[in-house]
């Protein structure tokens, strides 16, 4: 992403190229974009968005400087905002981008929004410290109960799954979301499909509570050698997991 590269990219886009300019794009990564990005000016970040698709252009908007980011999101209408980034950005990532907003933006972002429970889940964010884990964390999880079958289970893992990315923890809870323990999904994959979950979860599980400071979370991690850990409330329900 050198000074030449991003000169031609700008002489493209004055040219109103976009067939090239795709072209440039399709190979590279969505933190490369953004780099991009960062060293264009909002009218022209502007014509690169609207040449991805709605998923890499979250990832996009994500990556970027913050304050290129909201040069971007200043031209751009609350409408816009919710449907070509919000809804395609994990709950964490999008408490972010809409915390960082004013109340009445925010407002309109959310009432825009095409996922109503991704909405919810935004607006539960917004109501923790974003150095706590609570502000931290993301709601996509795999969960399954304690009294279900391997059966059950794995059906339940393929309809979560299509929120997640990457699967680390399979995490257990009983009928109040209380979380009990984790499943691997070796266990689960080499257990007769009629055995209980409840007899072969491992109850060892470290976690952290919605208050925890950011700090501790990341000690915890690095020590334990955790690539993410579930966070739960005062109570020990199951809210979110922190990567």
């Amino acid at each position: 992403m050198n000074e030449e590269y991003i000169d031609n990219v700008k002489h493209l886009i004055e040219q109103k190229d976009a067939d090239t300019v795709k072209g440039l794009l399709i190979d590279l990564h969505p933190a490369d974009i953004a780099e991009l990005c960062n060293d264009l000016n909002a009218e022209e970040a502007k014509f690169v968005y609207r040449l991805l698709d709605n998923e890499i252009a979250a990832d996009v908007l994500v990556e970027m400087d913050e304050d290129a980011r909201k040069e971007l999101l200043e031209m751009l209408p609350s409408e816009t905002i919710a449907k070509r980034f919000v809804d395609y950005m994990d709950t964490d990532d999008a408490a972010d981008l809409v915390g960082s907003m004013p109340n009445e933006q925010q407002q309109e972002v959310l009432s825009h929004m095409e996922d109503l429970e991704q909405a919810g889940d935004i607006v539960d964010l917004l109501h923790y410290d974003e150095d706590s884990a609570g502000g931290l964390m993301g709601k996509e999880l795999v969960k399954v109960n304690e009294n279900w079958t391997v059966l059950t289970c794995l059906r339940e893992l393929s309809r979560q799954a299509e929120n997640l990315d990457e699967i680390f923890y399979i995490y257990v809870v009983d009928d109040d979301n209380i979380l009990k323990g984790r499943l691997s999904l070796k266990k689960m994959i080499l257990s007769p499909t009629s055995t209980k979950i409840q007899s072969i979860y491992n109850p060892d599980v470290t976690y952290v509570t919605t208050d925890e400071p950011a700090e501790s979370v990341g000690r915890i991690m690095q020590k334990y050698d955790l690539v993410a850990i579930p966070v739960v409330d005062s109570i020990g329900r199951l809210v979110g997991r922190i990567t």
